[in-house]
């Protein structure tokens, strides 16, 4: 059978076959050996999955035995132990013999699929500061996979202030991407009702800090971000409490939209955050 003609994937050089190799497409690697009885239950079926029609991946074989040192590179102290490469680097593995229909669904959750791969690199254009074309990149993504959740809260990540209704619309899924983009869309619904504020003043408190309030809400919709946060300290100095603390929720909401590295975050959270003590 053409599956079982285990040679035709073992591994001749490693850098070549496996980490420049899965710079073009995926690479499974399979660490074996002859004398493991779960490496030959297991290997017949990556041999079987690997010669399908369009599977999108390579399988490359390493006998643990004959490379001593690829499996120390790599921390194998285990076999069968499979590992997905990917641009040169690890993203997914497992250890032991798994029946056909795990590996498949292993295969799916391993392997980037091409949304994944749009939605990553619409992350690093946010990150970069290129939010119109994470922007065009997101909505033309979302119109095919609907129901991305990361996807979601990016989009709704370059809205927050644009289109705040539409961006608290967004990131109702945010729990499910992971607890960094939980944070990241409970800011965001966060930052909704703070930019919503300038619209509807009349809903505000009568008290100390409204105007600043204000002007921080329009400041932050306007992408003076320093200006809203100078605001913002201003409202903590002369009413706290104003708005159920709606001055520290807001601030707070917005170092997370921006980020750690942002120049406002690292010249301005430090002031606020004494504010708050």
């Amino acid at each position: 059978m053409e599956g079982t003609k285990t040679v035709s994937f073992e591994v001749r050089d490693f850098e070549r076959d496996v980490i420049e190799a899965s710079r073009e497409r995926p690479v499974m690697v399979d660490f074996w050996a002859p004398w493991c009885g779960p490496c030959r239950a297991l290997g017949p079926v990556l041999e079987k999955l690997a010669t399908e029609e369009d599977v999108g991946w390579s399988l490359v074989k390493v006998n643990t035995d004959q490379h001593p040192e690829i499996s120390q590179r790599f921390g194998i102290r285990g076999i069968p132990a499979v590992k997905m490469f990917v641009d040169g680097e690890v993203v997914d593995e497992f250890t032991g013999a798994l029946p056909e229909y795990a590996v498949r669904q292993w295969l799916e959750k391993a392997i980037p699929s091409e949304a994944k791969r749009k939605v990553d690199e619409a992350e690093r254009m946010i990150d970069s500061g290129d939010e119109s074309a994470a922007r065009a990149l997101l909505e033309a993504l979302l119109k095919e996979e609907v129901e991305d959740p990361k996807a979601k809260v990016l989009l709704a990540r370059v809205l927050a202030f644009e289109d705040p209704d539409r961006a608290a619309s967004l990131v109702g899924g945010a729990a499910f991407v992971g607890a960094g983009y939980q944070q990241l869309g409970e800011a965001i619904t966060a930052l909704a009702e703070f930019v919503r504020a300038a619209e509807d003043e009349a809903s505000l408190p009568e008290e100390d800090g409204k105007a600043h309030y204000i002007a921080a809400s329009r400041a932050a919709r306007e992408g003076r971000y320093e200006s809203a946060i100078d605001d913002l300290i201003e409202v903590l100095k002369v009413n706290r409490s104003y708005h159920e603390e709606a001055a520290r929720k807001a601030g707070v909401a917005l170092f997370i939209l921006l980020g750690d590295q942002h120049e406002v975050t690292r010249a301005k959270r430090r002031t606020f955050s004494m504010w708050l003590n």
